[in-house]
């Protein structure tokens, strides 16, 4: 009976878990590499805090819209794109929240066509709003840039 249930609740998890990608990951990480702040913001919640943990700052939703319409701006007048991936290292999730670790790797171009890739672990916390997954709190760090490849393929892909 014991073994049941946990496959059961590993079974519920995973469907919570295709729903947060599907509502969340999957529009965040388009928005992030379109340049497009509003599609980006609109998978947050308007009670969003944002810390960007390596410049010990804190981030309300109409602050962090406006961080990202910058740096948006910014890529677009220099002619650079950016490419988001996500792994996993821990997904917990239940019918209204959830919680998401792992790290990220994101890579800049810019319009000589030269890649850098810059690494972090980024804490989430996500509920349901309305029936939606939304992120509640978005936390990130380079842990003063220990973070790189070999944690980035250790940890797991979205699907």
């Amino acid at each position: 009976m014991v073994l049941f249930s946990i496959v059961n609740l590993n079974a519920f998890s995973q469907n919570f878990q295709k729903e947060i990608n599907d509502q969340v990951w999957k529009p965040f990480i388009s928005a992030f590499n379109n340049l497009d702040a509003n599609g980006f913001l609109a998978v947050h919640s308007k009670e969003v805090i944002r810390s960007p943990r390596d410049s010990k700052i804190l981030l309300n939703w109409s602050e962090y819209l406006k961080q990202q319409q910058e740096g948006d701006k910014r890529s677009k007048e220099n002619a650079m794109t950016r490419t988001l991936e996500l792994r996993f290292t821990e997904r917990i999730a239940n019918a209204a929240q959830g919680i998401d670790v792992g790290i990220y790797k994101t890579t800049v171009t810019d319009k000589e066509g030269k890649n850098l890739s810059f690494y972090g672990r980024f804490h989430v916390v996500l509920r349901k709003e309305n029936g939606v997954w939304k992120i509640l709190v978005d936390t990130d760090s380079s842990e003063n840039q220990t973070i790189g490849e070999k944690d980035f393929m250790a940890a797991l892909a979205m699907e």
